[in-house]
């Protein structure tokens, strides 16, 4: 399946084909999100209405999480197999998880204020996730300062592997360390520590998310692939 869409005409009629539906999915989920969190989803006893930060944050921190893996599997299997489909998947991954990573340094911050009772706190979770952000904007400034991207890739690639160390103390940070950070609330679907009255709004939006994610990554490969063919018709023309 995957050497199938390794063809770019083909994958172009793919994205051109489900990238639309994908975005509507998206639109649709997240209105269906939103209703449940403001509506159908109760104040925390403890944290009361500022609870609600949760059903954007958590999400926009699981995909922070998700898309550097992608990007570090991606650029693993360039370095070993010199692929450039992995190359052009990181590439255009970069961004949106930046993106992802900064919504969740902001709304943690914003969810930071009223609990903690200030925006920031050189928390371990918190600043391993500024690491993180950090990390992205690397990938990015690398892969955009280099003529050629050939290289640009490759070095890219090479950070992308070696920040990896970052995620398991993202992931981690909390059962390690004394942090102010709460403990994760779902670490096993068979029995999370959260209602599922708050349960439901935060994997509606998830899926949001996710939808949202692909739809927008399938967009970015496909500029990507077009700019690659206009840089190559450059490049035989000065030739």
């Amino acid at each position: 399946m995957i050497f199938k869409f390794a063809n770019p005409l083909r994958f172009q009629k793919f994205v051109s084909k489900y990238q639309p539906t994908l975005l509507y999915l998206s639109l649709i989920f997240l209105v269906c999100g939103l209703f449940f969190s403001f509506f159908n989803s109760p104040p925390d006893y403890m944290q009361g209405e500022t609870v609600r930060i949760m059903y954007i944050h958590v999400p926009c921190a699981w995909f922070s999480l998700m898309i550097y893996s992608l990007i570090a599997i991606c650029s693993l299997f360039s370095i070993v197999f010199k692929h450039t489909l992995a190359d052009i998947i990181s590439r255009a991954s970069a961004p949106i998880g930046a993106s992802f990573t900064l919504a969740t340094l902001i709304t943690g911050s914003i969810w930071g204020k009223p609990t903690w009772g200030t925006w920031w706190v050189w928390d371990a979770r918190l600043t391993s996730e500024l690491i993180l952000f950090f990390i992205y904007l690397g990938l990015i400034l690398i892969t955009t300062s280099y003529e050629d991207k050939s290289k640009g890739d490759r070095y890219a690639s090479i950070l992308a592997v070696v920040g990896i160390v970052n995620l398991p103390i993202i992931k981690w940070s909390v059962d390690w360390w004394n942090t102010l950070h709460q403990p994760a609330s779902i670490s096993k679907l068979s029995s999370p520590s959260i209602d599922q009255s708050m349960l439901t709004p935060l994997f509606i939006m998830t899926i949001s998310f996710l939808f949202f994610f692909v739809s927008v990554l399938l967009m970015r490969i496909k500029a990507e692939i077009i700019q690659r063919k206009i840089d190559v018709i450059r490049f035989n023309r000065v030739d």
